[in-house]
């Protein structure tokens, strides 16, 4: 009986140890979003908007409350705007975000703070039963000067009970 229950031990230990090992390898992750050209700056995309392709993204992750990285990937965004970067760990303990780095479009390049970024959760412990993939919201590059007709472009969007610009 006891000889029993030393091999029952063991099993158990081997199992838990294979379920840390699956875990582990678990931990990955892929953060895909879209990189567009805000032609009229309106903050949101519009019937004018279009994609940026070859434009540069960086998945960055830092400590709540640090500016010091943990981690930085690079991708660049296919003939639709696409990108998609394979993060092989959990980042729980941390802010992720995906961050415009370079636009291939000179006449849409201009960034602005706060709105050149989206949030990613890259941790398996939130609540999000999407198999590892992560969707970030769109991000855009701006125009230095609006289009033309944007004035009548966004007057059809009746904008006139959403808030200013935070």
């Amino acid at each position: 009986m006891a000889q029993a229950t030393m091999v029952m031990v063991a099993v158990l230990a081997v199992a838990a140890l294979a379920g840390v090992a699956s875990a582990e390898k678990a931990g990955g992750f892929v953060v895909t979003g879209r990189v567009y050209c805000d032609p009229c700056r309106a903050g949101f995309e519009t019937n004018v908007s279009k994609s940026v392709p070859g434009a540069t993204v960086e998945v960055v992750c830092r400590p709540f409350g640090s500016t010091k990285e943990t981690l930085k990937a690079e991708a660049t965004t296919d003939e639709y705007g696409w990108y998609k970067l394979e993060i092989d760990q959990d980042h729980q303990e941390e802010i992720c975000e995906a961050v415009l780095a370079k636009s291939s479009d000179p006449a849409c390049a201009e960034v602005e703070e706060f709105r050149d970024r989206a949030r990613v959760p890259l941790t398996s412990n939130n609540g999000i039963k999407q198999q590892g993939v992560r969707y970030a919201n769109p991000i855009a590059f701006f125009r230095k000067d609006p289009l033309a007709d944007c004035g009548d472009i966004l007057e059809k969007y009746d904008l006139k009970d959403a808030s200013e610009t935070p």
